[in-house]
């Protein structure tokens, strides 16, 4: 977690103290206590008027309060675990690198891989409660019954109850089955961009010594936090599609989007946007 000191000395703290809007702000401010008679009291309330704007330009360290990898199951909580270990080292090579335009960028790259740690975070959950309905559903026994019920039913045609029997059984065996794939898909990508993350600290400590390009990694940050994005929302639209796809509902706490495209391939995530790097789909 970056120290107060690191998140004050960042770009957008220096524009709110430079900004006209936070002049305005202390001017305003020492105008209403002179006409209110305190002439004294103006440069003093001009000051607090300004400190409290660019004190709300202070980025937060919000996310601690949101994740907590070890509330997962495996390997969702090692996979998060993993990404928090690797924002840590990122933001140890900012807190040393000197002060100057290379450790402001770095600031910059820091907050946008905060808002990435955050989309790992919501993907590595609904990948734990996928895996969780997953063992809510007895797959063993509706295969039993179904081997059971076709061996009695044999080369005759199946009573309506049968056949109403049967397809709810099928409809439940295909429901695992897509969410099975989907997380397996999930896990997947989440490896390869945990992956890429830790390659984005090691370019990281070359742009901190000034022998790398910052412009670069830069673009290369945005890359990642953009897939985690995409990832996320994938998995959140492949969620509520299918819950409304054909067969037995997936659990509701699983499909929280609103989203109206069409369902993708059973068992896969939505495709990534174009020029994204995401695994092939099998």
């Amino acid at each position: 977690m970056a120290s107060f000191r690191d998140r004050f000395f960042t770009p957008k703290v220096a524009r709110a103290m430079l900004s006209p809007s936070g002049m305005l702000v202390a001017g305003g401010s020492a105008a209403v206590v002179i006409l209110a008679g305190g002439g004294l009291l103006a440069l003093p309330a001009a000051a607090l008027a300004w400190g409290a704007r660019v004190l709300v330009a202070v980025p937060r360290n919000q996310r601690h309060a949101a994740i907590d990898a070890y509330a997962l199951s495996e390997p969702w909580k090692q996979y998060m675990l993993g990404a928090e270990k690797t924002k840590r080292r990122f933001d140890e090579i900012v807190k040393t690198t000197k002060n100057g335009p290379i450790k402001d960028r770095l600031l910059t790259m820091a907050e946008r891989l905060d808002a990435g740690l955050l989309d790992c975070w919501r993907i590595a959950s609904r990948g734990d409660e996928i895996d969780e309905a997953l063992q809510r559903l007895d797959t063993e026994q509706a295969m039993v019954e179904r081997a059971t019920l076709r061996q009695s039913i044999g080369g005759r045609a199946p009573t309506e109850a049968e056949a109403s029997t049967l397809r709810s059984l099928d409809s439940q065996l295909a429901t695992a089955d897509r969410m099975q794939g989907i997380s397996a898909d999930a896990q997947a990508r989440l490896r390869l961009l945990d992956a890429r993350l830790d390659e984005l600290v090691a370019k990281a400590v070359e742009v901190s010594v000034g022998a790398g390009d910052s412009s670069w990694l830069s673009q290369e940050v945005d890359g990642v936090v953009e897939e985690l994005e995409a990832l996320r929302l994938a998995l959140e639209d492949t969620n509520a599609a299918a819950r409304r796809g054909a067969g037995t509902d997936l659990p509701p706490e699983l499909g929280s989007s609103t989203t109206d495209s069409a369902p993708p391939r059973p068992g896969t995530l939505p495709p990534p946007p174009p020029g994204q790097t995401f695994p092939p789909q099998p």
